[in-house]
């Protein structure tokens, strides 16, 4: 959880160069279009009703997720409601634009809420745009009756805006492709900034557990135990909340029923075209071996992400492949064993790029940058296992981990499942 709680807050950096963009006034609701199809479906009996919650480890959590699950069954208890779980800690829209189709539009979903907001938080405004419209695209496009919701989430790091009034900036930016689809959206946080405007929020605390702690706390809000993943009970109530305050006007809002029609899109190099591809589409060298599910107890582990995972680690196993496309990256895992790898684009000089960081005592999804914003043309690819493993001690001394099993740490594996591609793999 330590990582996925960093991943936002070590993006930060990035506020600079955007510095300027305009943020939109806080409002904890704006139903827009609201949400027709869903309402109109969740209200037949016996009707078979999915909602999807694309989002990183805030989602994940046993949260508002769950919460207003548990709320829609109550409120619509003639239908059959059940969610697709589609939340991957540490990962923003980068990432859901293009595992969308794996991980919730081929579940069929009738209603799809978007959580992206902090861990878009270090991402710049016009990244933001081509993602969170390419998610729209492509979910209209694939299943034009499934209604969307952007909802928001908030951090210490992230709240100096919306103490102000305003909307952190991933948010003003995922509010302009509302705007333009149309799409409701739900800041879950505004009774937060609220509390911590007026001095009663505690961002950080474990919560108190005895009838002295809870009285020394007097009519402070305890919100989280690391000011980003809310305590089930105290965070995440609020963030229910928001929707339920919310569902009145997004309902009243809800009046055309009908197909999603796609209009011109409103940033024209969005990720519409953006698809997770099985790595077996590349060239593997002989050294790989598949992670089959059925009888690779690892394999299996992740198979509900990465159904054709592969592993190698012996330095010098290559992956290949062509493209003609925009944007390129694998999908794989870090951990104590990977290693590092020399990536070469097309003609520029190749780069050694680490398959291992500081939180490597597990393994865990991540991706292999290879290129963006590139020409729109046919690109190589080749990715190498490098003979020599990074300074691991170093790295993990970074957070101050150590190795407690120094066999646990020797290799130079590395374990790609997916190309992310906007565009077209080449044969």
């Amino acid at each position: 959880m330590r990582y996925l709680a960093l991943f936002s807050l070590l993006t930060l950096s990035a506020f600079a160069a955007d510095k300027d963009f305009p943020l939109v006034p806080a409002q904890e609701c704006h139903p827009r279009a609201g949400l027709p199809n869903f309402l109109a479906k969740v209200n037949q009996p016996g009707a078979e009703v999915r909602i999807g919650y694309l989002g990183g480890s805030i989602t994940a959590q046993q949260g508002w997720r769950p919460k207003t699950l548990a709320y829609f069954q109550e409120t619509y208890p003639q239908a059959k409601i059940s969610e697709i779980n589609a939340a991957i800690g540490g990962t923003g829209s980068d990432l859901g634009v293009f595992r969308l189709k794996q991980d919730v539009l081929d579940h069929k979903p009738d209603l799809m809420f978007v959580e992206f907001a902090v861990n878009d938080g270090g991402a710049a405004p016009e990244q933001i745009f081509k993602c969170m419209e390419g998610i729209v695209r492509q979910t209209w496009k694939a299943l034009p009756d499934c209604d969307i919701c952007f909802v928001y989430t908030l951090t210490e790091a992230l709240a100096p805006a919306m103490i102000e009034g305003k909307f952190q900036r991933s948010a003003s930016a995922m509010e302009k492709i509302a705007d333009h689809y149309g799409i409701p959206s739900i800041h879950m946080a505004m009774e937060v900034a609220k509390l911590a405007k007026e001095g009663k929020l505690i961002w950080k605390a474990p919560l108190p557990k005895t009838d002295e702690e809870k009285k020394a706390l007097g009519d402070k809000f305890v919100f989280a135990p690391d000011s980003v993943h809310p305590h089930v009970t105290t965070g995440h109530e609020l963030y229910l909340q928001a929707i339920v305050h919310s569902w009145a006007p997004i309902t009243a809002a809800s009046k055309n029923v009908g197909a999603h029609v796609l209009q011109a899109p409103f940033i024209a190099t969005n990720y519409e075209r953006a698809q997770l591809l099985p790595i077996s589409k590349a060239t593997l060298s002989s050294g790989f071996t598949k992670l089959d599910p059925k009888t690779d107890a690892f394999g299996k582990r992740w198979a509900n992400r990465m159904s054709d995972m592969h592993k190698a680690d012996k330095p010098g196993e290559t992956i290949t492949f062509k493209f003609k496309g925009t944007r390129c990256s694998l999908y794989d895992l870090v951990g104590p064993d990977c290693g590092q790898v020399i990536v070469t684009l097309d003609d520029q000089p190749a780069k050694i790029v680490p398959r291992f960081d500081a939180y490597c005592t597990y393994h865990r999804l991540s991706t292999l940058m290879i290129g963006t914003d590139l020409e729109d043309t046919v690109h190589t690819v080749k990715v190498e296992i490098h003979p020599d493993q990074p300074d691991k001690v170093k790295i993990l001394a970074i957070n101050k981990n150590t190795m407690d099993k120094p066999e646990r740490f020797d290799g130079t594996a590395i374990y790609p499942g997916a190309i992310l591609l906007v565009g077209e793999v080449l044969p």
